[in-house]
């Protein structure tokens, strides 16, 4: 082997020169392995959304975990292996996309956290549906590889369809409801407009989804009008995640 005089071996040494195999054997990871930008999680997570319409799981497999926990937009918990197997692609007659948007990203050492909203088109059978999501992954870097170990996705809260009925049938609504003694609200009309007043509170407008079915805009749940064997309104219920809140009619 030939040996460097001992000048030109403190130069090295100062100047911080290495053997060119000092950072390519196995199991090395300095500052270079394991950094990652912005840019790249979002990449890798454009390339998770891609593959669902078409059911390839293979990136899932990938950028997951074995440990992976997820809890998804319908309120599931699941590991890894229920994640993966949930990918099954869209049905015949269905297309889509899922388009990565508004990426935040705090990134220290050998965690990542990747904040993100989803914008889904879909198509089924000529009839075109969107809708809206937002994520958060945790990436740690273990093992050689940045993946997800833990993720979370929201669904962004979207009003029904509003739709017209008889302005005649309004007036079966209004009055004065009542939860409990002392505490009532009133449903006004205004044209062909309806309201609810509780108190001192704002007037809030109540939409028709359908006969006898209204929502408030921005608020999630419904409002249905309750009617008796003689088709009169006799009740206000509120419902809200499949439990009701009836306001009786005085």
């Amino acid at each position: 082997m030939l040996k460097l005089p001992a000048a030109l071996t403190a130069l090295v040494l100062l100047l911080g020169f290495t053997s060119p195999s000092a950072h390519s054997q196995p199991g090395h990871h300095g500052p270079a392995a394991n950094h990652i930008t912005q840019q790249e999680l979002v990449r890798r997570t454009q390339e998770l959304f891609d593959a669902v319409a078409v059911g390839n799981r293979a990136p899932w497999k990938e950028y997951f975990a074995e440990d992976a926990i997820y809890f998804d937009e319908k309120g599931r918990s699941m590991d890894k292996a229920a994640l993966v197997a949930d990918v099954t692609g869209l049905p015949k007659g269905f297309t889509g996309s899922i388009k990565v948007t508004n990426a935040q990203s705090r990134i220290n050492s050998d965690t990542a956290i990747l904040s993100y909203d989803l914008d889904e088109t879909e198509t089924i059978f000529g009839q075109r549906m969107t809708a809206r999501y937002h994520g958060t992954d945790t990436w740690m870097f273990r093992d050689g590889r940045w993946q997800i170990v833990a993720g979370q996705m929201l669904r962004y809260y979207e009003d029904p369809a509003a739709t017209k009925i008889n302005p005649a049938q309004l007036d079966d609504y209004l009055g004065t409801y009542q939860l409990t003694p002392g505490i009532t609200l009133t449903v006004t009309r205004e044209g062909d407009k309806l309201y609810s007043v509780r108190a001192d509170r704002p007037k809030e407008e109540l939409l028709p989804e359908a006969p006898d079915l209204f929502f408030h805009p921005g608020t999630e749940g419904r409002r249905l009008f309750h009617r008796n064997e003689n088709g009169k309104v006799d009740s206000l219920i509120n419902r809200r995640n499949n439990e009701d809140v009836v306001w009786k009619k005085l």
